[in-house]
């Protein structure tokens, strides 16, 4: 009996992983990327295709935890003080996008035939992205760093902000009445109070219940205590009526000063990945071919009508707030598509009467086919949008470049790097993303073009494939280690040299495995101290053995910092200039 259970609970595993197997490889060598091998497999294996599978919504909530799991790891990614300084593009953008969207598919949807609530439904369900596909398109193609890709993160917060109040209009909507008077000042208060909690949580008691942890020496606990946070402060949302995936960013914001952070994302990131596969497929699985079939004209003609009134409303907003019209191109192919949340609006309008089993039915399958064109929209944008000679604001953006050398960021420290390679007549390709610079550089006889080199489409059209070395020398600690993500996992042949902003970014590079770092401003410091040295009296040869001292107290500290003991903030200050002191003898 127990080996037929287990026989049971493996089927269903070994068919997944048989259709991941042969779906990801197969559409990744096609070049359509693998969200969209995990829709097909999921529509392969669906109670709509071989019937493997006949409850995929038990399993789509289940599998939700893969795009909890994933905000978590992007608010490890984000600081308190940045997120706030995104606040303008969150509550601003993104509010007049989801407003000015809502209203142009609520029209579009009238002139179906729908009646104004059940428009304003459906529109409020599609006008809600999809957190999980647009997050991976930007991970996948190295945008997350980017300027556009955090205004994209911006206006998805706000988004799953949304849910709550949309909910509470559709309550408010429902011609049948639950029996239950709701109080929304109380909802409200709650959900704030829940939020506070958590904060004051990650605040105070976070990063000493790691430390407690990693005293323990146990790498299993370490892992459960990652869990334990991401999934506590999910359900603490949940409780308050809040968005799971927000309690888990903002717990990964709360951790993201934390000394611990990479050894959580290590620890998070295995499931994060099979979870994200399975909710895509989950996705899959809930598309209804009978509906689609029985009504493909309606279908057909609706996805696509969502999806170009929803851009259009997409390209508006973000020409109005100051993008290129390339930038919001690209905005538009992210966004116009609906998300998970549509699900959780259409189920809850379901229940209300608001929506016939039908009506739930055929929305729930236009956002499930935008999600999955979404993809491929992706792929047309990267391959058209970039024509050859493009110019950025005039400058030449890179195509089909060939260097031995790749130098990211030609500001003073880059300028710097390159001139020992150009004076020996290697071969250099310079990308940057400061216009001004770059005219600049040229008038003075340098080449450089204009790219980000976060972005993997950037560093391909650069030459890094190609590369021998690629020199990382942009001033943004984020976008650096994004670079080097990238690098390592796609032009392994190239040895990586990168610019470190202060120690704890230094020890961050080495942790990625770069082959070589050096703060910026190390050099210069030292030269100071050698230069001090001399003026209070000492030769030339005792200077260089007072710099000679530190540079080696300076790597036995990195060494140990890098290894585990690292410190932080005005604790690791201490710690420098109290070893300097002792060595010199001072009391």
């Amino acid at each position: 009996m127990a080996t037929e259970g287990l026989g049971a609970i493996m089927a269903p595993a070994v068919a997944l992983l048989g259709a991941t197997v042969l779906a990801i490889p197969l559409f990744r060598r096609l070049g359509l990327g693998s969200v969209l091998g995990y829709f097909a497999a999921g529509v392969v294996v669906g109670p709509f295709g071989l019937g493997l599978f006949n409850d995929p919504q038990a399993m789509l909530h289940f599998a939700e935890l893969g795009v909890v799991l994933f905000l978590f790891i992007i608010g490890l990614e984000l600081r308190p003080a940045r997120l706030w300084a995104m606040r303008q593009q969150i509550f601003g953008v993104g509010l007049l996008q989801v407003l000015t969207c809502i209203a142009l598919l609520t029209v579009t949807c009238m002139g179906f035939g729908y009646t104004l609530i059940v428009s304003f439904v459906a529109s409020s369900g599609f006008v809600l992205s999809s957190t999980a596909v647009i997050m991976s398109m930007l991970r996948e193609q190295g945008e997350l760093a980017t300027p556009d890709g955090q205004k994209s993160v911006a206006i998805l917060l706000f988004e799953d902000l949304m849910i709550v109040p949309l909910l509470a209009i559709i309550a408010l909507l429902s011609p049948v009445s639950s029996g239950e008077p709701t109080n929304l000042w109380l909802d409200f208060g709650i959900a704030i109070g829940a939020i506070a909690g958590l904060l004051a949580a990650g605040r105070w008691l976070m990063d000493p219940m790691f430390a407690l942890l990693a005293r323990a020496g146990s790498r299993e606990a370490m892992s459960a205590g990652a869990l334990l946070v991401v999934l506590g402060a999910a359900l603490l949302m949940d409780k308050a009526g809040l968005s799971t995936a927000m309690g888990a960013f903002l717990a990964g914001v709360m951790l993201s000063g934390s000394n611990y952070r990479h050894q959580i994302e290590a620890d998070i990131e295995p499931f994060r990945g099979i979870l994200m596969g399975l909710f895509f497929l989950s996705v899959g699985m809930a598309l209804e071919l009978g509906i689609v079939a029985s009504q493909l004209g309606l279908v057909v003609s609706s996805v696509i009508a969502a999806m170009l009134v929803k851009g259009l409303g997409v390209y508006a907003v973000a020409r109005l707030t100051g993008s290129t019209s390339r930038a919001a191109i690209r905005r538009t192919v992210l966004f116009a598509q609906g998300g998970e949340f549509a699900f959780v609006l259409y189920t809850a309008a379901g229940t209300a009467s608001i929506l016939t089993p039908e009506a739930e039915a055929l929305f729930s399958a236009v956002v499930i086919l935008s999600m999955a064109l979404t993809p491929l929209a992706v792929l047309a944008m990267n391959r058209y949008l970039p024509a050859e000679g493009e110019t950025v604001d005039g400058v030449e953006t890179p195509e089909n470049l060939h260097g031995r050398a790749l130098l990211i960021g030609f500001g003073r420290f880059g300028q710097v790097a390159s001139q020992g390679l150009l004076a020996r007549g290697v071969e250099v390709s310079i990308i940057d993303t400061d216009t001004e610079m770059i005219r600049a550089a040229e008038a003075l006889g340098f080449k450089v073009y204009y790219g980000d080199g976060s972005r993997l489409d950037i560093l391909h059209a650069s030459g890094a494939e190609e590369a021998e070395l690629i020199l990382v020398c942009v001033d943004n600690p984020v976008s650096a280690n994004l670079i080097v993500e990238l690098a390592k996992s796609h032009f392994p042949q190239a040895k990586l040299l990168v610019r470190a902003i202060d120690r704890r970014h230094a020890i961050e590079l080495r942790g990625a495995g770069v082959d070589f770092e050096i703060r910026d401003t190390l050099e210069s410091a030292m030269q100071m101290v050698r230069e001090s040295m001399i003026e209070i009296g000492l030769d030339d040869e005792e200077a260089d053995e007072v710099l000679n001292d530190l540079r080696s107290r300076d790597r036995r500290r990195m060494a140990m910092q890098a290894s585990g003991g690292m410190l932080e903030g005005r604790d690791l200050l201490h710690h420098n200039i109290a070893d300097s002191f002792r060595q010199g003898g001072g009391k």
